[in-house]
């Protein structure tokens, strides 16, 4: 395995020159937050979720992001239309497999979206992404649960099977787009302890699939930067409150020295 250094600044910067708009349809307890990272990273969020204009707004947007973690049955229906439209229009579509393996709604739901639209980017922690992958593992709720398979080869099989790239987040993260396998070893224990942070990163991956068009390195940079964002905030924060304020100034502030020297992606071999 080798150590692997990513233009994590330069795609940076391109997002906050060319401002990018990412629609979503997310998660309602992380909704404000979702948006929040999204413009400190210099980019525009849109949270339109009502069926009648779903399609118009991921019209307009350059990005699309699709969240199950508060699903209803008629949200569903409302993120297939978006959907569609995203892949008519050619943006790519980042679903977050919240809580896939914790209930039957969510697993149906899940592949339902995979399987009638185009989407580009699956992400979750290591058991939702392991249920969607066909592995015998439940979630508890939306928290990763203990999962035998090796984690690289359901990323790297489920990413061949599906044709798009595949990021599973947990202590490392794994990022496969079938044919190369990144690990991402950013991060610090405190996103563990406020609510949205894998939310959050969902967003940050949509952001940059935006203005990236090789995924595996969209997603490896959105990553690389939330993580290196949240490292600075945890040296300065004094607990999970202030780490959540600090959080966004830390990422709205971040340089490339600071990302340069502190990244961690290795590929796998």
């Amino acid at each position: 395995m080798r150590k692997e250094r990513i233009q994590a600044f330069e795609l940076l910067q391109k997002v906050r020159s060319e401002k990018p708009v990412v629609h979503h349809l997310t998660n309602w307890v992380t909704i404000y937050d979702c948006a929040n990272i999204v413009k400190v990273l210099g980019a525009s969020p849109i949270m339109a979720h009502a069926p009648e204009e779903v399609a118009q707004m991921s019209g307009i947007a350059n990005a699309l992001v699709l969240n199950i973690g508060t699903l209803t049955v008629e949200f569903v229906e409302s993120m297939k239309l978006a959907a569609k439209s995203a892949n008519q229009k050619g943006i790519p579509v980042v679903l977050d497999v919240c809580g896939a393996g914790a209930t039957a709604l969510r697993d149906e739901s899940s592949l339902a979206l995979i399987d009638q639209c185009r989407i580009d980017v699956i992400k979750g922690n290591a058991s939702e992404v392991a249920r969607i992958a066909g592995e015998n593992v439940r979630t508890k709720g939306v928290d990763a649960s203990r999962v035998e398979a090796d984690l690289e080869i359901v990323a790297q099989r489920l990413a061949q099977a599906r044709r798009c790239a595949v990021v599973i987040t947990g202590k490392e993260d794994i990022i496969s787009d079938g044919t190369k396998t990144f690990l991402v070893r950013n991060g610090h224990p405190l996103m563990g302890s406020i609510v949205g942070t894998g939310c959050m990163a969902t967003s940050a991956i949509a952001t940059f699939c935006a203005v990236e068009k090789d995924l595996g390195l969209a997603c490896c940079a959105g990553l690389v930067v939330f993580e290196v964002a949240a490292e600075c905030a945890a040296k300065k924060a004094k607990g999970p409150g202030t780490f959540k304020e600090l959080l966004y100034d830390c990422l709205y502030a971040l340089d490339r020295k600071t990302l340069e020297s502190s990244q961690r992606v290795y590929r796998a071999p």
